[in-house]
């Protein structure tokens, strides 16, 4: 395995100069359209690391979700997350399917973490190829509070974080009726295998979940882009694998929370347990496809 910002180095100083992501985030621009341009380098990574046997599985369920959301219906997709080639090899898989996953992708809408704009160009130039609307996860306004000791500053990021979100949340409310596939990554980071508590999922799930129509899950098996523990994420090492996305069946939001609800009453925080079910079925179907993907 090799760090990815050595091995396409000649690649990405392109993808750099083709470029124009606005790499500070604020209230004006946390609707990020994808840059096109950008896909067939990110394309070729993908192509020349995913090994035969990756694909999508059950992809016509997805379509059945895609129908739902272009009747007006919120729709969501929740993914497990290893990678920062999560959504790169899913966009790339679902292009595979030809004209229904081209569709697909077209209303495909991450929630994106506002880290992968301002952490550094190099990863700038992967993230905007899709298209994202960015927040201010929770997880990031507990580290700034953590290692931020000027007040001053510290009151200026929280304040800048609730105005960032708030302008999402807007933002989100009027897209999420007009036929897209709103992409979600619940654990709200990727999975460490030395951090377990990294695959919890995060307790705002549950206001996504509140809010949509239908939602699908996506379980994600292999990874041709894993984390470097000794670097950035710009050094994430990039290997061939088979990758091989599972999608459940579609599932009406309001019932899963109610079944929720019962399953975990004696549970105190309800939105957690929410998460934390729906967490357990995508170990469990992450785990059904790992008994024959190799």
């Amino acid at each position: 395995m090799e760090p990815i910002s050595h091995k396409y180095r000649d690649r990405i100083l392109k993808m750099m100069a083709l470029s124009r992501g606005e790499s500070h985030v604020s209230e004006d621009n946390v609707y990020q359209p994808g840059n096109d341009g950008l896909l067939p380098f990110i394309d070729g990574v993908v192509a020349e690391n995913l090994l035969p046997g990756s694909g999508i599985r059950h992809f016509e369920r997805l379509v059945e979700l895609l129908d739902a959301a272009k009747s007006g219906e919120p729709c969501l997709l929740l993914l497990e997350h290893y990678s920062n080639f999560d959504l790169p090899v899913f966009h790339y898989l679902l292009r595979q399917e030809g004209p229904q996953g081209i569709e697909a992708v077209r209303a495909l809408l991450a929630i994106a973490g506002i880290k992968l704009n301002e952490s550094n160009p190099v990863v700038l130039a992967f993230t905007e190829a899709y298209s994202r609307l960015v927040i201010y996860p929770s997880r990031s306004i507990e580290i700034i509070k953590r290692n931020l000791k000027d007040p001053k500053e510290l009151v200026a990021e929280v304040m800048r974080s609730t105005t960032v979100n708030r302008a999402s949340l807007k933002a989100l409310a009027a897209l999420k009726t007009q036929g897209r596939l709103v992409l979600v990554f619940p654990a709200g980071t990727r999975f460490r295998p030395w951090d377990p508590s990294s695959k919890r999922g995060v307790r705002e799930i549950d206001s996504y979940i509140k809010t949509f129509g239908k939602m699908c899950l996506v379980s994600i098996n292999g990874n041709i882009l894993r984390l470097n523990p000794d670097g950035e994420m710009e050094e994430d090492l990039v290997c061939q694998d088979r990758v091989i996305y599972d999608v459940s069946p579609v599932i009406d939001c309001q019932e899963f929370r109610d079944r929720m609800k019962k399953e975990h009453k004696h549970r105190e925080d309800k939105k957690q347990a929410t998460v934390d079910g729906l967490m357990d079925i995508l170990e469990r179907m992450h785990e059904e496809v790992e008994k024959t993907r190799l």
